[in-house]
């Protein structure tokens, strides 16, 4: 009777902390609304958020400041969720979104639309005029999905040929990621500084360039990817006791990593295909919410989603305060603060698989 009183505690403390963490998604993603570089009052922003402000602020708050905070929420999530289940199924509590080369190959992809596509090479010259004709944002998004999908197939593949060990897919990843940074130079050597500058400024990542279809298309796919991964949740948990013991528990092992690697792949191909590079998100939200609530993959991996959402609306909240006019890339806010949680993570860890 202990046990049962002591677990259906802990059940409350989580429903308290998961619900917690949904109201703070919530509070902070209207409070995202009112900030932004411009020069609007908090009465300008609530009355354009009510239907009576003048047509420009309208277009600011619904037409960019809500689509933006709606990518924060879905692609947080999405980037959260899909590095706890690569961490579980890795075996590596390193693993990331970016492990198999998924960033790489969506890079590359973007910058061979942009630069050879888009009249970014030598021969086309600079002329501004002429690269914008052939541009085309939604030939980007696509031709960098394609390419990041086409990365993770490549390696699922590989590693099917040989044992599908945890270890050789992410070594068959940096591979794969290390081709792609390669051809992606190459491509970058030969392009204009138009092209370039269009290249570069892609990477990077900026929730500026949601709107309502991309915010959707996302949607779909995360909330795909949430309730398989939460399904699976059992599965998951039996694994963090070894393959071995999974196997006697009736899990498929080398199914359900190549399931889970390719959708968690696919989420953060979406988001990276529209959104730019985010990276760290599917790193420090993981290890936080294990670190707080434990292993139980029913409550992490909803807990690593809405942790998701907060550090993303609250880097792109910063990004746009500091931006002195323009809002800073939200890929580098990110970047500033995963780096140094990721040094203290590996010189932190005093040992285990997959603690923090």
């Amino acid at each position: 009777m202990n046990a049962i009183a002591e677990q259906k505690r802990k059940n409350r403390i989580y429903t308290a902390v998961i619900l917690g963490m949904l109201a703070a998604v919530i509070v902070i993603g209207i409070a995202c609304l009112f900030v932004g570089a411009s020069n609007m009052t908090f009465r300008d922003a609530l009355d354009a958020l009510l239907g009576s402000g003048n047509d420009a602020q309208s277009r600011i708050i619904w037409k960019i400041r809500v689509p933006r905070v709606l990518a924060a929420v879905i692609a947080g999530a999405g980037l959260g969720v899909a590095g706890l289940v690569m961490q579980t199924t890795l075996n590596n509590p390193m693993a990331s979104p970016s492990t198999l080369g998924v960033s790489n190959g969506a890079v590359f992809g973007a910058n061979l639309s942009i630069i050879a596509f888009a009249g970014g090479f030598l021969s086309t010259g600079n002329n501004i005029q002429s690269f914008d004709v052939g541009a085309n944002p939604y030939a980007t998004s696509l031709l960098a999905f394609v390419f990041s999908t086409l990365s993770v197939l490549l390696i699922l593949g590989l590693c099917t040929l040989r044992s599908f060990s945890p270890n050789v897919v992410v070594l068959a990843g940096m591979a794969i990621g290390a081709v792609w940074t390669a051809a992606t130079t190459i491509l970058q050597f030969y392009a204009t500084d138009v092209g370039l500058s269009a290249a570069v400024v892609w990477s990077f990542g900026d929730l500026g360039r949601a709107t309502y279809r991309t915010d959707l298309i996302m949607l779909a796919v995360v909330l795909a990817g949430l309730v398989f991964f939460w399904l699976m949740s059992w599965k998951y948990n039996a694994l963090l006791s070894g393959e071995a013991t999974a196997k006697t528990m009736g899990v498929h092992v080398e199914g359900l990593r190549f399931a889970t690697l390719l959708l968690a792949s696919v989420i953060t191909a979406v988001c990276v295909s529209f959104l730019g590079i985010i990276g760290f998100v599917g790193i420090i939200c993981p290890h936080v919410t294990k670190k707080l609530l434990g292993q139980d993959h029913r409550v992490t991996v909803p807990a690593s989603a809405l942790s998701g959402s907060l550090l993303l609306l609250l880097a792109d909240t910063l990004s746009r305060s500091l931006g002195s006019g323009s809002a800073l890339p939200v890929g580098a806010i990110t970047s500033l603060l995963g780096a140094p949680f990721f040094l203290t993570v590996i010189f932190g860890k005093k040992g285990g698989h997959h603690g923090c």
